[in-house]
Order: structure tokens, then C-alpha cells, then sequence
């Protein structure tokens, strides 16, 4: 097994960028069209549990006004072969509490989809 064959790595990345630009913009179909559209697609929230893309589609859109805003500060993606990969990363919200998201990607004929996600936020420690 190779792990992060460039070229692998670069199309994974690139499918996380899409993503990211995605999630900062509320575009909801561009989001669905990157997560594998299954029932065996999971999806666990800082306050919801979501298990396949029928749940994962009906979060999104009940959820007014998207994703709060973020800023990404550490990214790390990993591909081993070239049809699987990871992507975690550590963001800070706007107003300053860090969480984490953690993405399985596996590509399809259709691209690189999401299969698995979660995302978390850390404990204030002050």
C-alpha cells in the first residue's frame, strides 16, 4: 500500500478544499454531492447523531443560517492506497472555542466522498 501517493493526495485535498468552501458558504447541495450517498454514511455532530445521507441532508437544511464560522488551524490528510483517506483537522469558531473533524473519504466513480465524519468541540479549560 502506498501512502499519500502525490498525486492521490492532491485530488483528496483538493476534494477537502471543496468542502471547506462549501461548508464556509452554506451550499448544501455541493456539500451532499461530496458525502457518499448512502444509509451506511455517518455523520456525528456536536449535538446530533446522523446515520445515513437522508438524516445528514435534513440536518443541513433544518440548520438556519450553515455552519458557524470557522477558521482552520491544523489540517492533516493521509491517503493509504489510492481510493481511501482520512482528513482531520483542529478549528477555532468565530468567538474562540476550538473543535475538531475528522473525515473518512473513499473515491467512487463519482469522485472522492465523505463516508464517515465527525465533529467535536473541545472542553474550555480556563
Amino acid at each position: 500500500m502506498i501512502v499519500n501517493d502525490d498525486e492521490t493526495l492532491a485530488n483528496l485535498t483538493a476534494a477537502c478544499d471543496a468542502y471547506e468552501t462549501a461548508l464556509r458558504d452554506n451550499r448544501l447541495d455541493e456539500m451532499d454531492a461530496l458525502f457518499w450517498d448512502s444509509p451506511l454514511t455517518l455523520r456525528y455532530g456536536v449535538g446530533e447523531n446522523l446515520h445515513g445521507i437522508d438524516e445528514i441532508r435534513a440536518f443541513r437544511k433544518a440548520r438556519p443560517g450553515g455552519s458557524p464560522a470557522r477558521e482552520v488551524v491544523r489540517r492533516d490528510i493521509v491517503t493509504f492506497g489510492p481510493d481511501l483517506g482520512v482528513c482531520n483537522l483542529i478549528f477555532r469558531r468565530a468567538g474562540g472555542s476550538l473543535g475538531r473533524q475528522s473525515q473518512t473519504w473513499i473515491l467512487t466513480a463519482d469522485g472522492w466522498k465523505v463516508v464517515a465524519a465527525h465533529v467535536s468541540l473541545m472542553a474550555d479549560t480556563h
